[in-house]
C-alpha cells in the first residue's frame, strides 16, 4: 500500500496530463490502468486536500425567461423565413457556450437574405445590454433605410420584450415580431445557428 506522501505526486501528474479536467473517479481509473493500486475513496481524500477537481458537467441553462406580463408583438414572420432582399427580416436570439470560465452567452442577429450574422455580442450576465449592443452592430453595418419595411423576429425572452429593446426598435423603425410561447419552429433558423456554437 503506497503512502498519501508517495500517492499525492501521482495523483497531481494524472490530473494535470489530463488538463486538469479528471475528477477523482476518472483520476482513480487511470492510475488503475497505470498499475497504480489505490482506493478511490483514497484519491478523491487527497484531491480534496489538495484543492484538485475536475470539471464539472453543467446543467442546462435557460436562455428563454419570459415574462408574461410583459406585451408581446404579433407574429409577422409566422416560421416563414424567406426574404427577398436584404434587411427585410431579421432574426434574433442568443444561446450559450461553455468556457473553462463558465458559461458566455452569445448574442446574434441574422439577416434572413444573406443567411449570416450581421451583429452580435458575447456577455456572461443574460440581460438586456447584450442583446441591445448586438442589434447596434446589425444597424451599424447594414444601415438599413427607415423608408423599406424591416421585421425584426424573436422569441418571448425577457431581453427581447424589454422596454429598452422595444423602444429601440422603434426609434430605428423596425417592426417587431415575436413567435409563439414554448415553440421552437417559431425560431427556426436561429436554432440552426445555435448549432453551430454547440
Amino acid at each position: 500500500m503506497l503512502r498519501d506522501e508517495t500517492l499525492i505526486p501521482k495523483i497531481e501528474h494524472v490530473w494535470q496530463a489530463n488538463l486538469q479536467v479528471y475528477g477523482a473517479d476518472k483520476v482513480w481509473r487511470q492510475l488503475n490502468r497505470e498499475g497504480i493500486v489505490v482506493a478511490r475513496c483514497t484519491v478523491k481524500r487527497l484531491m480534496r486536500r489538495q484543492g484538485l477537481r475536475g470539471v464539472k458537467r453543467g446543467k442546462v441553462v435557460r436562455t428563454t425567461l419570459s415574462n408574461p406580463k410583459a406585451p408581446c408583438p404579433l407574429d409577422r414572420v409566422n416560421r416563414q423565413f424567406k426574404a427577398e432582399r436584404p434587411n427585410q427580416v431579421w432574426v434574433s436570439d442568443f444561446t450559450y457556450v461553455s468556457t473553462w470560465q463558465g458559461w458566455l452567452y452569445v448574442a446574434f442577429v441574422i439577416d434572413v437574405f444573406a443567411r449570416r450574422i450581421v451583429g452580435w455580442r458575447v456577455s456572461s450576465p443574460m440581460q438586456t445590454d447584450f442583446v441591445l449592443d448586438a442589434l447596434e452592430q446589425a444597424l451599424y453595418a447594414l444601415q438599413p433605410s427607415p423608408e423599406a419595411t424591416l421585421i425584426h423576429h424573436s422569441d418571448r425572452g425577457s431581453q427581447y420584450v424589454s422596454i429598452r429593446y422595444s423602444e429601440r426598435l422603434a426609434e430605428a423603425g423596425i417592426e417587431p415580431s415575436v413567435g409563439s410561447k414554448g415553440d421552437s419552429y417559431d425560431n427556426a433558423l436561429s436554432g440552426t445557428i445555435k448549432l453551430k456554437f454547440s
